[in-house]
């Protein structure tokens, strides 16, 4: 059975809106910070957030990783600019932990970047170091909203 995951959880940027280009700033050309990211709506039942930030357009079998953050509070309005280490987070394709920005192949067209936040019934107590994946498998059961914002570049 498909559940859907609707609602009215909203997530937004000052530095760029809602299909409008990242920054460079907030990029690989850039000085790679991330952006800040706000957001409302935040369901009653909700007991903890997470964020990903995935790339699906990079040439590779699963597209790139950017971000993958846990263990937000539900009473939380956002990340600051550069923030995220506050929370626990997992590898970005790189392997590393933290924020990697967009830096898609030079003339691979325009890529976007869907800055996935997903409201949850429980808090997790998984330690920092999940991947994308591994986060996913375990909030599937969990999500009782989820919203999305999606910048673009191209190099």
């Amino acid at each position: 059975m498909v559940k859907l995951h609707l609602g009215n959880l909203a997530i937004t940027s000052p530095a760029f809106g809602h299909g409008d280009p990242i920054p460079t700033e907030h990029a690989g050309d850039g000085a790679d910070v991330s952006p800040e990211l706000s957001w409302r709506a935040v369901p009653g039942a909700a007991r903890q957030l997470a964020l990903v930030c995935h790339d699906p357009d990079a040439p590779l079998t699963y597209g790139f990783t950017h971000w993958v953050v846990y263990g937000i509070p539900a009473g939380s309005t956002g990340i600051p600019k550069g923030g995220g280490s506050a929370f626990r987070e997992g590898p970005n394709s790189f392997g590393e932990p933290g924020y990697k920005g967009p830096a898609p192949p030079p003339g691979h067209g325009t890529h976007f970047y869907y800055f996935h936040l997903y409201a949850l019934d429980s808090e997790l107590d998984d330690p920092p170091g999940l991947t994308s994946r591994e986060l996913l498998e375990r909030i599937d059961e969990h999500i009782i909203e989820q919203a999305r914002l999606v910048g673009t570049y191209q190099r």
